[in-house]
């Protein structure tokens, strides 16, 4: 059967991507960022999944004010790269794994969560920056993608819990596949940033040190936090933690699914990156 192998964790800041693709990625105040990234990029190479199931949320590119689906699953056969007003990255386009995804929709759907089936989608920096934090610079991606958006933009966006069970529903649809597929889930957004009004450039460095540590040790409880904290504590942006939840609760040792507590293969923080908490995180199960 298909099966979920580790979790990644990153924050996906679009500063990051032009730091790339301008080539700016050794001056100094860049430098420390993606230094974070040197283990992550050989962990890669020796780890490599089939899939990544990629939670992301849409900066107003694929989805408008006009629709918003609070979860929308990807089973397109490729992805552009979206055009976010200064042309489309310089990244390779994303190739889908339609199949292993129409699976996931059906079987989460049936679980009771109400997912949105989209077919054609651009993917825009939430998706491509943490690709290329992980791969580097590469002609195609090595992996296939399933794109997972979540509505954090437009209140009202899902609670935490909601995340977190959301999760554990895609673990059951993943370990429900009948094909031998290597899956990675990636939860991806925050960490602390606000970017507008009078706490612009707000970062709670104590604040995101205690999530990484509930993630790791304490998940349910954590999913238990209510959005006003993260709006309070973590600034207006901070609510995109909530999608790192969902990775998190697909993993082995959540819920019902009896395995032991996952390993901490690398943890990374640092402050600023273009006036974000940049953080990143990879867990491998343990069945």
């Amino acid at each position: 059967m298909a099966r979920i192998t580790a979790s990644v964790f990153t924050s996906h800041v679009p500063a990051i991507g032009a730091a790339m693709d301008l080539g700016k990625t050794q001056e100094p105040y860049w430098q420390k960022v993606f230094s974070g990234y040197d283990f992550s990029r050989q962990w890669i190479k020796d780890n490599k999944p089939d899939v990544v199931f990629l939670v992301f949320n849409d900066h107003a590119t694929a989805f408008s004010l006009d629709i918003i689906p609070t979860f929308a699953i990807g089973t397109a056969t490729e992805y552009a790269v979206a055009d976010e007003g200064w042309g489309p990255r310089p990244v390779p386009k994303v190739e889908g794994a339609p199949d292993l995804a129409a699976h996931i929709a059906h079987s989460v759907i049936q679980q009771d969560f109400d997912l949105t089936i989209v077919n054609r989608m651009d993917v825009d920096h939430g998706l491509t920056v943490p690709l290329s934090l992980m791969f580097g610079d590469t002609k195609e991606w090595p992996v296939k993608v399933i794109p997972f958006a979540v509505n954090v933009v437009q209140y009202p966006v899902p609670s935490g819990m909601r995340c977190f069970k959301l999760g554990q529903a895609i673990r059951k649809a993943v370990e429900s596949y009948d094909e031998d597929v290597n899956v990675q889930i990636w939860g991806t957004g925050g960490m602390s940033h606000q970017l507008q009004g009078p706490r612009a450039g707000l970062i709670n460095k104590e604040w995101d040190s205690r999530f990484l540590d509930r993630l790791i040790d304490d998940p349910e409880g954590l999913a238990g936090v209510d959005h006003i904290e993260y709006v309070k504590e973590a600034g207006s942006e901070g609510i995109e933690l909530v999608m790192w939840l969902i990775a998190r609760g697909a993993m082995a040792d959540v819920g019902d699914a009896g395995g032991k507590k996952p390993t901490l293969k690398h943890r990374f923080y640092h402050v600023p990156a273009s006036n974000t908490a940049v953080g990143h995180m990879i867990l491998e199960n343990n069945q």
